[in-house]
């Protein structure tokens, strides 16, 4: 079974923070330029909330509330659900599915270590099904 640590070898480990202080404007101009889909929400290196589209709609747009004089903290999803760089693939998956999250900050020592998205697992799920085909066709035909 892969381990986030394996899978974050392969996808690399950059992930994009903001401080709770900022404010959801920046938050924003944030996740468009670097085009990702949330945002881990940093203090003094450790990650104490996720920052995602879905808690702009939810929590700033749907509410009337506005960008540029709301703060991250005020609406950030926290604490934030983390896994370890022993997690497997398959136990990220079944976090996501149960706790209806699409990014996971990897968390190693109580520091920010990686991240994991959806797409991460699905498209790491998809490489490992497509070299199991092409094995059972080397083999059929082989």
């Amino acid at each position: 079974m892969t381990t986030v640590a394996q899978l974050l070898a392969e996808k690399g480990r950059v992930v994009w923070t903001i401080e709770p202080d900022a404010t959801v404007l920046d938050a924003i101009r944030l996740l468009a330029e670097k085009d990702v889909g949330a945002l881990v929400v940093v203090e003094n290196d450790r990650p104490v909330g996720i920052f995602s589209e879905r808690d702009y709609v939810r929590k700033v747009y749907l509410k009337g509330k506005t960008s540029p004089t709301t703060r991250v903290e005020e609406v950030m999803s926290s604490p934030p659900i983390s896994v370890g760089p022993e997690a497997t693939v398959e136990h990220c998956m079944a976090t996501m599915t149960n706790r209806r999250v699409r990014h996971l900050p990897v968390v190693e020592n109580g520091r920010l270590a990686g991240i994991v998205s959806i797409g991460d697992l699905v498209n790491h799920i998809i490489r490992e099904q497509h070299q199991l085909i092409e094995q059972l066709e080397s083999y059929i035909h082989g």
